[in-house]
């Protein structure tokens, strides 16, 4: 699915276990154990690599699923994951909305727990919200190394669909790399972000903020968006989901609990605010720069309002999105071009990046 065309959403494929056993089975049988001294033939049994891996998700479950909480807003719902043991929950910033306090229930509580926001961050869709107090018995999830994240790992995913709580569902990572635009509508940030984990695991209403964990019981990224498919009325589109990958959710969420806010994005920006323009037949043609930041990359470079942005370095720009795209694939203080069009003229300056 080409990235930018893939919008959000939505707030998986099963790898079945019969069909694992059946390719297990195939090229592991053994003619004679099964056949006994009288000629008849025992009950099959599963093969033990069946067993280990229906083993290895009860371990994963009962190991990572009471660190996923389920978060009530005023207006809405969502889960999260216990981030440190001082009680410190990081989420995403679309769950929390503009509240300031929250209803927060663990797996193994009764009644709800209260929480402060410490800080939202809509640019890369997290927050970190805290526990008014710490239960006893509730431990930190443990983050893994998004690098090594590959296509085929099976994961779990964690949290409360439709506000079921401690729900689990499975499937793999389907890709890495990918660049996700949200909407800015239906509670959706409108942030682009850059090496989302895309699963075929299930990604429901509720399910954004909590868990995909792979099989060492590690958070490999937390569910955000789930695909829609425009020839389906924008209905989801089945076992297309993106987490945020666990790298991304450390740098941001350190950063808040460190300092109380976001001071390093590592997000490039042009320091422009821009909109999308059409052409004469009403298709998108560029992004229309409407004001430009003092001091900022696109300032420096000589770009003003009015400017209609074409192609950032090789990418083409026909709409804001595709330039935050484009963007979100480089780095802050990187060299670039911009291509773009002043008075009927075509230009191409070059730019050093800044930063969100």
């Amino acid at each position: 699915m080409d990235a930018s065309r893939t919008r959000a959403l939505r707030r998986g494929t099963v790898v079945p276990l019969l069909v694992a056993a059946a390719l297990v089975a195939a090229g592991c049988t053994t003619p004679d154990s099964s056949a006994k001294q009288d000629g008849t033939t025992a009950p099959a049994s599963l093969p033990m690599s069946v067993n280990d891996l229906q083993n290895q998700y009860l371990k994963v479950i009962k190991q990572v699923l009471p660190s996923v909480v389920q978060i009530q807003a005023s207006q809405d719902l969502g889960s999260g994951v216990v981030y440190d043991d001082q009680g410190h929950i990081v989420t995403n910033a679309h769950v929390v909305g503009t509240e300031k306090t929250f209803k927060v229930t663990t797996a193994n509580s009764r009644e709800p727990l209260t929480a402060s926001l410490v800080y939202s961050y809509p640019d890369q869709d997290l927050a970190v919200i805290k526990l008014d107090k710490m239960p006893a018995g509730l431990r930190a999830a443990a983050f893994g190394n998004s690098d090594k994240v590959q296509v085929g790992h099976i994961v779990l995913a964690m949290g409360s669909p439709l506000g079921l709580s401690s729900s689990v569902t499975q499937g793999i990572v389907s890709a890495t790399g990918r660049t996700v635009s949200e909407g800015s509508t239906g509670g959706g940030t409108g942030a682009t972000i850059a090496n989302m984990v895309q699963t075929s695991a299930d990604i429901n209403p509720g399910n954004s903020g909590g868990a995909l964990v792979n099989l060492d019981g590690q958070i490999i990224g937390i569910p955000t968006l789930a695909a829609t498919d425009p020839n389906l009325g924008g209905g989801a589109a089945p076992g297309i989901g993106f987490a945020i990958p666990a790298s991304m959710v450390r740098t941001v969420a350190d950063q808040i609990i460190r300092s109380g806010k976001v001071v390093d994005s590592g997000r490039a920006a042009l320091g422009i605010s821009a909109r999308t323009v059409l052409d004469d037949s009403y298709q998108p043609a560029g992004a229309a720069v409407a004001a430009v930041r003092s001091g900022g990359a696109a300032d420096r470079a000589g770009l003003r309002p009015g400017d209609v942005i074409t192609k950032l370095g090789d990418a083409p720009v026909t709409t804001t999105t595709e330039l935050s795209e484009a963007l979100a694939a480089l780095r802050p203080g990187q060299r670039t071009t911009v291509t773009y069009q002043r008075d009927g003229a075509e230009k191409t300056v070059e730019v050093t990046l800044g930063e969100v």
